[in-house]
């Protein structure tokens, strides 16, 4: 996307300043603003399903657990995602598809490989995969708005030039060519944070008032995830390779939106099988508890 034709001026008197620093220093440790970010993510998480699970009658050290295996593949979902889409961003060092802490984290392939490995830890522990997709819906929300904090910090994933009060200021050395005459950006990072936390709750307070079959949460959080981030990319402005004129990932926001969509009408249209529950008492789910089908998610 080419450089927005404004009458620009210099930065305003109201807008987020650009961050001191991405990280700081305990003694001779540097620590990432950007890593630091993903670890309070990860804890919010777990604080956010462990008593959603909990409220079915689970198990928290199963949350834990998970977190424990999906929290790594995520990462490593997400680097391999951003390395495959955007190969020439990498930095150029023996190290540098592992700097993480340089941000180049897809959050498509994060989400997917930390599901698949979840999944896999979720039916060898014989819990019900299905209703753990819903209990942990919101709290994926809540930890990735936190991880946009990071992004800031890194002074990544913002948007086209703009002068409105709550513009972003992003120091010369992080402006993407053909932008360094402009100080101020349109923070997308911000919009996104904003809107993972209105979803989170509007997941949990649609389970709370209506008969969700599940994994009907869960769809819904992909369905509407994807919904924003096909308006926030007609607004960034970082490297993207292109197809028919739009971001790459536009197209896989509009794919997975519709695939939500679809999925979730299919769940409660009762087009989509229940797997067999029966072996949930063995560690998901404890024997004395309620039926999970008839206890509402908190």
């Amino acid at each position: 996307m080419s450089p927005v034709n404004l009458a620009y001026s210099p930065v305003s008197l109201a807008f987020i300043p650009s961050p001191p620093g991405n990280g700081f220093h305990i003694g001779p440790l540097f620590i990432h603003a950007y890593g630091l970010a993903y670890v309070v993510a990860v804890i919010a998480a777990i604080a956010v399903t462990v008593p959603r699970w909990e409220k079915l009658g689970g198990h928290r050290d199963l949350v834990y657990e998970i977190a424990m295996w999906g929290f790594p593949a995520g990462l490593v979902g997400g680097r391999i995602y951003f390395l495959i889409t955007t190969p020439s961003q990498m930095p150029d060092h023996w190290w540098g598809p592992f700097a993480i802490w340089d941000g180049g984290l897809g959050i498509w392939g994060g989400i997917a490989l930390a599901a698949v490995v979840s999944i896999w830890r979720l039916r060898r522990k014989g819990a019900d995969v299905l209703r753990f997709m819903d209990a942990v819906a919101p709290a994926l929300l809540v930890a990735q708005g936190i991880g946009r904090i990071g992004n800031y910090f890194n002074q990544e994933l913002f948007g086209i030039p703009s002068k409105l009060p709550w513009a972003l200021e992003v120091s010369a050395a992080h402006r993407p060519p053909g932008y360094a005459a402009y100080a101020t950006f349109q923070p997308t990072f911000l919009y996104e944070l904003i809107w993972d936390f209105a979803l989170a709750g509007g997941l949990v307070l649609l389970g709370k008032r209506r008969d969700i079959k599940p994994p009907g949460l869960f769809a819904l959080y992909v369905a509407g995830y994807s919904a924003f981030r096909m308006f926030e990319e007609t607004l960034r402005i970082d490297y993207s390779n292109h197809i028919l004129g739009m971001r790459l990932n536009f197209f896989v926001a509009l794919l997975l939106c519709l695939a939500g969509l679809a999925w979730f009408v299919a769940i409660q249209k009762g087009w989509w099988p229940r797997r067999d529950r029966s072996s949930s008492e063995r560690a998901g789910v404890s024997a004395q508890a309620p039926a999970p089908d008839q206890v509402p998610l908190p």
